[in-house]
């Protein structure tokens, strides 16, 4: 697949500082060439996920084992309704840094894939406890929605009753009220499901549901936990280091094997990915102390 365009106003610099670093592990016009990749997945992710993701493509093609890489691939095809692949990439930025920090995701993954009972087992996980209080949000309206696809509506509103959930303030609060509704509904309880929306404004209920676009800035942050030099022996991006992750991820997947998404009925974490693409952008130029 013939890599996208990227527009000339767009900066190496304006990737994350962290991301940048991320990518030192590559000569420096590769790093380059893929920065400006994953500038423009994020970018678009919201607005083009099919041309984000070709973008995470294209940068997976030259740096396939960088985890910030295979992390905007797998988000990417989270997106676009390829969740068995979505799967397979966020797996291997596990196998790579050690992060659960798309455990959410991951389960809303199963779910698309119509095995909500693997969903409930990832959230039931060791790892879920851990997770921040945001993600745990995240992680709870994945679980309503996987409640409703097993027919449970009474667990599913139970599952977003704690008061951790009903505490939450912000964007958040409302993308909560409408998962709450959702499964209230689901209930039999038209009544407050409406009253869970009607603090809210129309405005600020389309803004949770997605269908209003924000003002956000360029900046691209793959927002992962820092690790220390652990692709310390990747000096380029050989197209065999990447066949051998690729192999890997296939066999964890086998029975993987279609991407049709299903009907996500209820809560999901798909229009909050748990990334954040707004960070502060570092003006300096990495591999500056090279002669």
């Amino acid at each position: 697949m013939a890599a996208p365009q990227v527009p000339e106003d767009v900066l190496f610099s304006d990737l994350d500082r962290d991301v940048r670093a991320r990518l030192r592990t590559l000569s420096k016009e590769n790093a380059e060439n893929v920065g400006l990749h994953l500038v423009m997945a994020g970018r678009l992710l919201d607005t083009d996920p099919e041309l984000a993701y070709e973008h995470a493509q294209a940068a997976v093609q030259r740096a396939g084992r960088v985890d910030v890489v295979r992390e905007a691939a797998g988000l990417a095809a989270y997106r676009t309704g390829r969740f068995a692949e979505a799967l397979r990439e966020l797996r291997t930025v596990r196998r790579l840094n050690g992060s659960s920090e798309h455990l959410a995701v991951m389960a809303d993954c199963e779910r698309g894939l119509g095995r909500p009972e693997r969903a409930l087992a990832l959230a039931d996980s060791p790892e879920a406890a851990e997770l921040p209080a945001d993600v745990q949000i995240e992680l709870a309206m994945v679980v309503s929605g996987a409640r409703l696809d097993l027919g449970e509506p009474e667990a599913a509103v139970a599952v977003l009753a704690s008061p951790s959930v009903r505490a939450v303030t912000g964007p958040v609060a409302a993308r909560v009220a409408q998962a709450r509704a959702t499964a209230l509904e689901a209930a039999g309880r038209p009544e407050a499901a409406a009253a869970e929306l009607a603090v809210f404004s129309p405005d600020q209920l389309a803004q949770a549901a997605g269908d209003v676009a924000e003002d956000e800035d360029d900046i691209v942050a793959f927002d992962l936990e820092d690790e220390s030099d652990q692709q310390a022996d990747q000096t380029g991006d050989d197209d065999a280091g990447l066949e051998s992750d690729i192999v890997a991820d296939g066999n964890d997947d086998e029975e993987d094997s279609g991407d049709e998404p299903a009907d996500l009925g209820g809560s999901s974490a798909v229009r909050s990915s748990g990334v954040s693409y707004g960070a502060a952008t570092a003006t300096e130029t990495e591999w500056e102390d090279e002669a």
